[in-house]
């Protein structure tokens, strides 16, 4: 997602007249997203703290991993793939009225995941947004007959099927874990398709300012054979996350990942925060796939649930922030830099995501650790909201209809 939009999409008339926040994807779901997801961290800590619960179907960890998956998680997606889909069709995007509907559903969803003990009424609820948006952008990408993107409508509709299966494993125990590993799996494929496409370019376009001669490695076969390998050793650990075998895959896809990483020149990137970030996130998901594998291998040596955490508020959450970041700067009209708020946002991510994938081999108390780890990362997306939130709730000069 960048600053440039389609000929066709520029010369739309500029009739919007509603709420700002309601003009384009990235606003509504960028900062709820984010208020969602250092206040759903804040809370998780004081659950451990006090041992108690939410009325909710699910329960303590269930409950954790659920809301950053499905709640924060998909509130980052959505906003990303509804500000996406006019750039790569030329049609209108979703605002006003249709794009309310869905900031609502998204929140009666974690209300229901919350507070309701019903599990079929809480799965309707809670499934319907994820499900709106999966046919949503399937409109768009027949409509505008995008197929390219095919591919990505592919993943938010298993995404959507994987929250479906999530409830599902709250009901049956022979489901349990399958859809929050599906839903991981999309993630971390989500990484590598589109942070393939947009850390190298990023990259090739800040050095080409800078006239650097040595750019990064463009899409080839190696890359193919990382995102298959990714594919394969992922599927295998939705269907067998104890086989010798998965924890092979995804060691090797881990190194993969490295290497591509390497070829991207992220080296160079250091004096500009805001496309080095990238290069973070996706190092955190290098480290992640060799952790979850080594985790299966090597289960004595490597913590399982900071494997998890290396790919979720690793690599996950310092992913999204870049994003979030670097598209609400290009979309509201604002140079595309880091600022102090920004570079404040990228070190509490990254040190809240290390502390906590640190915390079983630290020399302190775990739940000291992990707390401490969760209200950093925690941390970094308030100041995202706070920092962003008022580019994401008022007009800008790029466009009356933004």
């Amino acid at each position: 997602m960048n600053n440039a939009t389609s000929a066709t999409a520029g010369e739309r008339p500029r009739d919007y007249k509603g709420p700002a926040i309601l003009s384009y994807g990235f606003r509504p779901f960028f900062l709820f997203g984010s208020l969602y997801a250092g206040c759903a961290v804040l809370a998780w800590i004081w659950m451990i703290v006090e041992g108690t619960n939410l009325p909710g179907l699910f329960q303590g960890v269930a409950w954790h991993a659920h809301e950053m998956i499905f709640g924060y998680l998909a509130a980052i997606i959505a906003g990303f793939i509804l500000t996406a889909v006019p750039n790569w069709t030329g049609r209108l995007p979703v605002r006003g009225a249709p794009l309310g509907a869905l900031v609502l559903a998204w929140f009666a969803g974690r209300i229901a995941v919350a507070i309701l003990p019903w599990p079929w009424i809480a799965l309707l609820i809670d499934a319907a947004f994820l499900v709106l948006l999966a046919a949503g952008l399937w409109r768009e990408i027949i409509a505008g007959r995008n197929w390219r993107n095919a591919p990505i409508c592919v993943l938010i509709s298993v995404f959507a099927a994987a929250n479906i299966l999530a409830h599902l494993g709250q009901s049956f125990e022979n489901l349990s874990g399958y859809g929050d590993r599906l839903a991981l799996g999309v993630a971390a494929l989500l990484i590598g398709l589109i942070g393939g496409r947009v850390v190298p370019s990023f990259t090739r376009n800040w050095m080409a300012r800078l006239g650097v001669e040595l750019k990064p490695a463009p899409f080839g076969r190696f890359d193919l054979v990382v995102l298959i390998v990714a594919g394969l050793a992922l599927a295998s650990w939705v269907a067998a996350p104890t086989a010798f075998m998965t924890g092979a895959l995804l060691i090797a896809g881990g190194l993969l990942h490295l290497v591509r990483l390497a070829r991207w020149r992220g080296d160079k990137t250091l004096r500009e925060p805001i496309v080095a970030i990238m290069h973070v996130g996706y190092f955190w998901l290098a480290l992640a796939f060799v952790m979850i594998g080594g985790a299966i291998v090597f289960p004595n040596m490597i913590d399982a649930s900071s494997s998890l955490h290396a790919l979720g508020a690793g690599a996950i959450g310092t992913m999204t922030l870049a994003i979030m970041t670097r598209a609400t700067l290009g979309h509201t009209g604002h140079e595309i830099t880091a600022g102090a708020a920004t570079l404040a946002i990228y070190c509490l991510v990254t040190i809240g995501a290390a502390a906590r994938v640190a915390a079983p081999y630290l020399p302190v108390d775990y739940v000291l650790a992990i707390s401490a780890g969760g209200a950093a990362w925690a941390a970094a997306f308030l100041l995202f909201a706070l920092a962003y939130g008022p580019l994401l709730v008022r007009r800008n000069s790029l466009s009356s209809n933004q």
